[in-house]
């Protein structure tokens, strides 16, 4: 596996200064020679005429959160990441690399959860380059493989869980979006290892049931719903009545038996739990006609 490491490269000002001085010097020796008409003397300043020519190829321009991948006939020589005007062997091949923050949105697929409900999800994936070399020479088209692998994670990733959680401590894809975003954070992380990418942070943009269930999920949510309320609204109630009847029997306001106590829990249960309100009737006799 190849890994990255820093390549020593020249300041590209001096080595400039240093070109142009050399460029200049070759020239009024060239031009002393042409006048002379000294065979040897043309020759030779013209070749080295041809060199500086190929040492003006050296230069190469690093800016800030890039880096120069650098290659001498395919063999991996280092890496430059120091911003500014650059120089070095003019053979090197400077492949660029951005190490700058990216992020990209998958598209929405198509995915069965843990109960088998075909749901659309999507995800965002926040990512940099912190390996030049490995993202070059690992993999064949790193920003590719970073799209590729992030669908794949999710999909394992949504699978692993239900919708909706109808079970005490069971995560859900709805109701614990920060786990379950941790979870495929550390999956696509594990995917991409060897690419020298890290992800800097996934989680997920769009979450949905397909159409094809939608109306029926909708009923069910709603079902469940009601009946959760229904729960606290009995619960509710029966305290009410309850203290109630404490509350008469401790102020001593009336004394019921066992008969009139069921006919006023009966009556105040419909009253505290009925989905409209109750029709008031006025008792203008006594408690027992």
């Amino acid at each position: 596996m190849v890994r990255e490491f820093k390549k020593q490269t020249i300041s590209g000002y001096l080595a400039l200064a240093l070109l142009f001085v050399a460029t200049v010097v070759n020239a009024y020796f060239l031009y002393i020679d042409i006048r002379d008409q000294s065979i040897i003397g043309i020759v030779f300043w013209s070749v080295v005429a041809v060199l500086i020519l190929i040492l003006w190829m050296g230069f190469f321009m690093v800016h800030p959160n890039e880096a120069r991948v650098l290659q001498l006939f395919g063999a991996y020589k280092g890496t430059e990441r120091t911003p500014g005007l650059r120089y070095a062997n003019p053979f090197y091949t400077k492949a660029k690399v951005s190490v700058r923050v990216r992020n990209f949105e998958t598209e929405k697929l198509k995915v069965n959860d843990l109960n088998s409900n075909p749901i659309e999800v999507a995800s965002v994936v926040v990512w940099r380059v912190v390996d030049t070399a490995e993202a070059l020479f690992e993999v064949d088209d790193y920003v590719e493989y970073v799209h590729v692998q992030s669908e794949a994670a999710l999909r394992t990733t949504v699978t692993n869980y239900p919708y909706d959680a109808f079970e005490e401590g069971q995560l859900s894809l709805s109701h614990n979006m920060g786990e379950i975003a941790e979870k495929l954070k550390a999956d696509v992380q594990d995917r991409l290892r060897d690419a020298g990418v890290e992800v800097i942070e996934a989680r997920m943009s769009h979450l949905a049931y397909a159409p094809e269930i939608a109306s029926a999920m909708l009923q069910r949510q709603q079902a469940s719903a009601i009946i959760a309320a229904r729960q606290k609204i009995v619960e509710g109630a029966v305290g009410m009545v309850e203290m109630a009847l404490d509350d008469l029997a401790k102020k001593r306001v009336v004394t019921l038996d066992d008969e009139r106590k069921a006919a006023m829990v009966s009556n105040l249960l419909v009253v505290l739990c009925a989905d409209r309100n109750p029709q008031p009737i006025v008792n203008t006799g006594t408690l027992y006609s």
